[in-house]
């Protein structure tokens, strides 16, 4: 994954926020590269990683993919499809055009990172903005180590390239392991 940032998406207000979302729906805006995993392949993770078989009770909470070309929305409905057959149940989903994104206040970006109190002072060193740590891929992959997603060997594999203090790596260590 390249870069991740949560938002805001669906709906028709302009400048959506927490406190006034409007008709939008809580999303996750992620920049990959397709010569790593496909946009076929992320859909898999979206199904594995959260349950969606009953409705939201508000469009805030709805399940939603949010598609950019039709050869995205084709695969989309077809991965939906095949996992409504694979669960034997109806997929409460929606599945739509992307169109406009509004990026959700600093204080809910990176979420498991910002919980790190040792990691965010680092990384405050290295980006002094937020937007530029918000934007980062480095923070976009600890993010997601610290909430649970990635292997060991992966981050080992790739520790030494993050430019942490010793400290900092065997923070990660220990929250990546157990």
């Amino acid at each position: 994954m390249v870069r991740t940032r949560v938002g805001y998406a669906g709906g028709s207000k302009l400048n959506p926020t927490y406190r006034d979302i409007g008709d939008h729906s809580e999303t996750v805006q992620m920049d990959y590269d397709p010569t790593q995993i496909t946009y076929a392949e992320l859909l898999d993770v979206f199904w594995t990683s959260h349950r969606c078989d009953s409705p939201a009770y508000s469009l805030q909470y709805a399940s939603r993919v949010f598609y950019h070309d039709e050869q995205q929305r084709e695969l989309a409905e077809e991965s939906k499809a095949r996992e409504e057959a694979r669960q034997g149940t109806m997929l409460y989903t929606g599945i739509a055009p992307a169109g406009e994104f509004y990026r959700a206040e600093d204080y809910h970006q990176k979420y498991h990172l910002q919980g790190a109190a040792q990691l965010m002072r680092e990384l405050r060193q290295i980006y002094p903005r937020m937007e530029d740590l918000i934007n980062s891929t480095l923070a976009a992959r600890l993010n997601g180590y610290l909430g649970g997603n990635g292997m060991s060997t992966q981050l080992e594999a790739e520790l030494d390239s993050y430019g942490l203090s010793e400290e900092a790596r065997e923070y990660l260590r220990q929250r990546v392991l157990r």
